[in-house]
């Protein structure tokens, strides 16, 4: 029997040389072979950020009202199988590798990537689990990711911005429309983002999906960051409209949280004769949600950051977030990229949140070089830098200088922010 070790090391370079294959037929094929049917709700989350935060709000809250969770999320951080949860709980390797054994019969003479085997694994799961709803994060884009071989009962596009350009285009419209791909027709279609990308607004319309827009048909305010509220007002529906006042702010910090639990919120509105939920379970959700690594502020003094943006509408998020802490004496940035984001963007929005820069290479294939790091921060005249062989090594640094009034912020990449918590 192959350990799950095993299988992902062989999974990582089985298709194509573990390069990105977007598509849906193989995943389609397996999935008709398995007879991959879900029975219950299936929610799918798309966006450029925000994804992950909105299935966690919509897994706390689900599991508090009393229904059995299933929640697909990517990337991992410490182990892969945070991307399999039922009821926010990790899965067990055994679990993951029998459905591996049993993808593995099915698909024949059919190549799979790493993250088809990780959808397709997710569902089966699932299905066996007898889960009352399925929460499935899109793994990039939308319309070509192996999870849009389901057909979602709701859909949710956070936010539409520039990131992975290779695979999904270099304007925010054609990004849009990839996204969208994820709607269904005479389903809702909640968007975060007003005004949205026009190629999304034309799908929708096209296909007759229900578009739910923030600022149109959902919206929410907040009071002195202390309790907030929401709307549900649809124009185009027959869901009755609805106010939710005095919600506690969520455990998830940031500026940008709010948006994605009204998202969250709104797909509770649309599902609630399915999977009806009250009140008090919104407010335990709120209260409960964890998603490790977005804007996570960690217990105790310096004050340190986790956040594992990667793209230029990521650090505008940040930004903001930072500028409401409280002030810090001296400012360090932990920070690595990998090689294919848009470096750029993201220095040049978050440059002047930071007093000094602790760098290292990640060890990964895609990480940029410790010299072509040092060089962009050059460019972007950054100075007072800190070279280390690894993030590791920064983060530690870091911290042993660090006086209890300073403050350090771990950013550029999943891979920075796994490699801190590795140490923690």
């Amino acid at each position: 029997m192959k350990t799950l070790q095993d299988w992902l090391s062989h999974l990582e370079t089985a298709h194509s040389g573990g390069l990105i294959d977007m598509g849906l037929e193989r995943t389609s094929e397996v999935k008709k072979r398995m007879k991959l049917e879900p029975q219950c709700p299936v929610v799918v989350v798309a966006g450029t950020n925000g994804k992950g935060s909105v299935c966690a709000y919509l897994t706390q809250i689900y599991k508090q009202a009393g229904f059995k969770v299933g929640t697909l999320t990517s990337p991992h951080l410490l182990r892969y199988n945070e991307r399999i949860a039922v009821n926010a709980e990790p899965v067990s390797d055994d679990t993951i590798t029998a459905s591996f054994e049993r993808i593995e019969t099915a698909r024949g003479e059919i190549s799979l990537t790493y993250f088809e085997f990780n959808a397709l694994a997710a569902v089966d799961i699932f299905i066996r689990e007898q889960v009352d709803v399925m929460i499935l994060e899109v793994g990039l884009g939308g319309r070509l990711d192996a999870v849009n071989v389901f057909d979602c009962d709701c859909a949710v596009v956070t936010s539409v911005d520039l990131d992975h350009q290779a695979f999904l285009g270099d304007t925010v419209e054609q990004v849009g429309f990839e996204k969208a791909g994820v709607f269904r027709s005479g389903k809702p279609a909640i968007c975060g983002q007003n005004p949205a990308p026009e190629s999304l607004v034309a799908h929708a319309e096209a296909i007759g999906a229900k578009l739910l827009m923030v600022q149109r048909d959902f919206d929410f305010s907040s009071l002195e960051n202390i309790q907030w509220n929401y709307r549900f007002h649809p124009q185009h529906s027959d869901d009755p409209a609805r106010n939710r006042n005095s919600l506690p702010f969520p455990a998830l910090r940031g500026a940008y949280q709010l948006s994605n639990a009204a998202c969250a919120l709104t797909v509770l509105e649309c599902l609630n004769d399915k999977l009806p939920v009250d009140i008090g379970a919104i407010k335990r959700g709120l209260l409960l949600v964890e998603n490790p690594g977005r804007f996570q502020v960690l217990p105790g003094r310096p004050l340190t950051v986790l956040d594992v943006g990667h793209n230029p509408h990521a650090a505008r998020a940040l930004r903001r977030s930072l500028i409401n802490l409280a002030f810090a004496q001296k400012r360090t940035a932990v920070f690595s990229m990998l090689s294919d984001k848009d470096i750029d963007g993201v220095l040049e929005i978050v440059k002047d949140q930071f007093d000094e820069w602790y760098i290292a290479p990640l060890d990964v294939p895609r990480g940029m070089t410790l010299e072509s790091l040092q060089n962009k921060l050059h460019e972007h005249s950054i100075e007072n830098i800190q070279t280390f062989a690894t993030v590791r090594e920064a983060y530690r640094a870091a911290a042993s200088k660090a006086g209890e009034n300073d403050r350090i912020v771990v950013f550029g990449s999943f891979h920075t922010v796994a490699d801190v918590m590795s140490v923690l």
